[in-house]
């Protein structure tokens, strides 16, 4: 992955993440429901380019099959971003995807905070993390976790984040090829909603579980398929409500040679865990060579 900033041009990439946990411990009167989730990034993900318009224009490039332009998370955040801001220039947007969708690893919520952290160079408006974290909320959940870049344990409906510094292990991630919908397990009535609350940190040893396992097993035979095969090598878990299934393992070469022995069925890839989001590290490197602050 390459970072280049100019006045006009930039290229970050933009992680995946995992839930290394997610408990769920009730739904609120608007639907949304109370969480305990600890994150942390992948070195892996897509990759971004931006070029600044000087007619206002917000163009993503790169089509998303079914989803519409204006409908498309990248597209909403640089026009929210646009609006709040008073900004007159406009933006050409490009991406490189490898992150799938309904995968849980976090692809759309990490392509709008890259979007907002690189605008916010390009356009030049010194907003700070708190006011780009706001911003990033009204577009979902998990934008803030992306937009601070550091693992962290969140609470409330996943915007509440206190740092963490879980271990950095290497992961195997597969990816069934199926797209798992958020809202979909969140209203499934066989969810559970009533995990007691966590309240040591950091996070004790055991509470790995993720409460939406079970419903997504249910409904995506795909997934329970993934777990049963990855689960004969290291404890397998699913990551968000999405589909992708990983594990940790203590070098890359052991993550490397499980992959190859299940790649004749499933498709997956492997990457090391880190507490601070490569996009940050690109920011705070790219903030050094032109004498700026990166957020």
């Amino acid at each position: 992955m390459q970072g280049h900033l100019d006045k006009k041009n930039l290229i970050l990439p933009s992680p995946a993440k995992l839930n290394l946990m997610l408990h769920i411990l009730g739904r609120r009167e608007d639907g949304y429901h109370e969480l305990q989730t600890l994150f942390q990034f992948l070195d892996y993900g897509d990759e971004m380019s931006f070029a600044v318009r000087d007619d206002g224009v917000i163009c993503l490039h790169t089509e998303f099959p079914g989803v519409p332009h204006d409908q498309n998370l990248i597209v909403k955040a640089a026009k929210k971003l646009q609006e709040q801001s008073g900004c007159t220039l406009g933006i050409d947007i490009r991406i490189k995807k490898v992150l799938p969708m309904g995968g849980g690893i976090g692809g759309g919520s990490s392509n709008a905070a890259t979007t907002l952290l690189g605008l916010n160079h390009l356009w030049q408006l010194a907003w700070d993390e708190e006011q780009l974290a706001a911003l990033g909320l009204s577009l979902g959940a998990d934008v803030p976790v992306f937009v601070r870049g550091h693992a962290a344990f969140a609470e409330g409906i996943g915007e509440i984040l206190t740092p963490a510094e879980p271990e950095e292990p290497w992961y195997l991630v597969l990816v069934p090829q199926v797209s798992v919908s958020t809202a979909e397990i969140f209203s499934d009535p066989l969810l559970t909603r009533d995990s007691l609350p966590i309240k040591v940190r950091p996070v004790p040893k055991g509470n790995s579980r993720n409460d939406c396992e079970a419903v997504v097993k249910e409904r995506y035979p795909e997934v329970r398929n993934a777990l049963n095969l990855l689960g004969k090598y290291t404890e397998a878990k699913l990551t968000g409500t999405g589909s992708c299934i990983f594990g940790a393992f203590p070098n890359e070469a052991d993550a490397d040679k499980v992959l190859h022995l299940l790649t004749d069925t499933l498709t997956g890839f492997v990457a090391k865990g880190s507490n601070v989001s490569m996009l940050h590290r690109k920011l705070q490197d790219l903030a050094k060579e032109t004498g700026t602050r990166y957020s």
